[in-house]
């Protein structure tokens, strides 16, 4: 048998010179409208991915503009980071809005070739940077995002930066093309990527920081996930998690969505170096001859947890210890007014799909919250559910806050029903080019209907996670949600059921393309059901596990197939 050769990205990251390519060349020649393979897939290191606007297409004409993503660690930032963010996008993005993502970043829609050399500028010099937010490297590493003055916050906060640093590309390839940097004279002796070699990762990787108390980055599905054991004063050990991820392809049964699982536990101070390990197994065992079975779940899947222990101990020189029973995990929102236990307060403001604009009849959010940052200059920090906190607030800061709030139309947390507070979408159209489906744009009527039915049964105000995606590969996080609709083609979706709040468990499929005018339709059954044989405060997710799905606690999911469970419902409903 033929031995498989590497996929044209991977020949593309080997021939870039440390992701140099010829992106230079082509952003100086004035006549060149993109950018062609070798040179897209380098960009993606750079934060940046180019993009097809389907709403402007003329026939076979595509419309050309660019996506940037920052790297944020944590999701923190400073006022005047947040400001500068704002300008550079009433400057250059087609719509004068940013976008909250779900890994705690910001993105920009709709920079045009022509001045995106001069929007990378203007970020470097907010002292923000996107090197690394997309590609096959570690991506922006992911924190729980209270601000909170306790020591088990602030360590967990230093753990991200610490990763982060970790795991940071060495090529000075971002620094030439972008700012003007001095060129590298490489020669044979010098290895600009020490670690991460000049291939870097099959695929990309994705660490999250969770402690017991907030599992919002959702720890399971990363592709190496941490949680934090405490005593209330100190971190005391660090569980690490291998091998989760949600990206799948429809009517592939070979590829799925995968919780992560136990590798064991780590001191403290390993935490980070442990995570480098794990990166380090990927590197050099993941599949680089097919991208879709390139993450690091399918060689954990492939090969086991015992060979991945065994390797991961031969990687390092500390030890591993076994797993620390924490408890069930939480999710906390941190919507609304808290205290940060340091004198001062921080405050959670609830951004629809993560989409900070000023909307034609409706919320300023955009104007809202530069006043705010302008009147206050908080700290800013941004969650994994694609909403904002404001920190290093004063308490009489807070009606300050309320009243521009109210002043610019933005609904207060206050008002936010369990139906919308958990709701996340990806992108999707029209501008993401693997997007099947509407998601972003689609999800807010959706939830107006879902709130609807619900409401007949007294449950609008129930906690659920609702999710939606345009295509199958997971951005907004839809396989551990109560219910979620993966994009199939337009205007159909897969519904999926039975995640639930904590993130700790996957989905099923539930129903198989099913056409967007049908979709409350097939869910209505399961929602009369539970408003009627729920048990106690029984969620949505956990109803149908124990009555639909044999309470199981699912570590994988695919959408290859249908799965019977809507017609056990409609059996149960008669």
């Amino acid at each position: 048998m033929a031995e498989k050769k590497p996929t044209k990205v991977e020949d593309a990251k080997a021939r870039s010179n440390q992701l140099r390519g010829t992106i230079a060349e082509v952003l100086a020649d004035g006549d060149a409208e993109k950018f062609e393979h070798d040179d897209i897939q380098c960009m993606k290191f750079h934060g940046i991915y180019q993009q097809d606007n389907r709403d402007e297409r003329k026939g076979k004409d595509k419309h050309y503009s660019f996506m940037i993503r920052t790297k944020c660690p944590g999701g923190r930032m400073t006022a005047e980071q947040y400001l500068a963010q704002d300008a550079i996008a009433a400057q250059y993005t087609y719509n004068d809005s940013l976008r909250l993502t779900t890994r705690q970043a910001v993105q920009f829609h709709g920079v045009i070739k022509g001045e995106l050399k001069t929007t990378m500028r203007a970020l470097n010099q907010a002292l923000i940077s996107t090197i690394a937010a997309c590609g096959d490297v570690e991506r922006n590493v992911m924190c729980s995002p209270a601000p909170l003055g306790d020591p088990i916050h602030r360590q967990a906060r230093a753990l991200t930066d610490e990763v982060a640093a970790k795991l940071a590309p060495a090529t000075g390839a971002y620094y030439e093309i972008w700012l003007d940097g001095e060129k590298v004279d490489r020669g044979e002796q010098i290895v600009e990527e020490p670690f991460y070699g000049e291939s870097y990762l099959p695929r990309k990787f994705k660490t999250g920081v969770a402690t017991p108390e907030d599992n919002s980055v959702d720890v399971y599905t990363q592709d190496c996930g941490l949680i934090t054991v405490h005593d209330g004063e100190k971190i005391t050990a660090v569980n690490v998690l291998v091998g989760g991820g949600l990206g799948m392809t429809h009517r592939k049964a070979d590829t799925f969505a995968r919780m992560g699982s136990p590798l064991g536990s780590v001191a403290p101070e390993h935490a980070a170096d442990a995570v480098k390990a794990v990166v380090s197994i990927h590197r050099d065992f993941g599949d680089r001859t097919d991208r879709r079975h390139a993450r690091l779940k399918y060689v954990v899947d492939d090969r086991g947890m015992d060979w991945f222990a065994e390797e991961f101990k031969r990687r390092v020189d500390f030890a591993l210890h076994d797993w620390v029973e924490v408890g069930p995990l939480q999710l906390n929102d941190y919507l609304g007014r808290h205290a940060q236990g340091d004198g001062k307060y921080f405050y959670g403001v609830w951004v629809q799909n993560g989409r900070v604009s000023d909307f034609e009849g409706g919320p300023r959010i955009k104007s809202a919250f530069r006043k705010i940052v302008e009147t206050l200059r908080p700290s800013v920090v941004l969650t994994p559910n694609q909403s904002l906190l404001f920190a290093d607030l004063q308490e009489a800061d807070i009606d300050t806050l309320e009243a521009i709030l109210a002043e610019h139309g933005v609904t207060k947390p206050t008002d936010i029903n369990g139906t919308k507070r958990y709701a996340m979408a990806c992108v999707a159209l029209p501008t993401c080019g693997l997007a099947l489906a509407e998601a972003e744009r689609y999800l807010p009527d959706l939830t107006d209907a879902i709130e609807a039915e619900l409401a007949k049964h007294g449950l609008e105000d129930e906690p659920i996670t609702i999710r939606m995606t345009g295509c199958p590969n997971g951005c907004a996080r839809p396989y551990t949600a109560d219910l979620a609709f993966v994009g199939r083609k337009p205007g159909v979706y897969d519904i999926f059921l039975g995640g639930r709040l904590a993130g700790d468990r996957m989905a099923e499929l539930f129903a198989d393309s099913v056409p967007d005018g049908e979709l409350l339709d097939r869910l209505r059954p399961v929602f009369e059901t539970w408003a009627k044989d729920r048990r106690g405060d029984e969620a949505l997710g956990d109803f149908y596990n124990r009555v639909f799905a044999g309470d199981e606690l699912r570590t994988k999911v695919t959408g290859a197939k249908e799965n019977p469970s809507e017609l056990r419902v409609l059996e149960v409903v008669g």
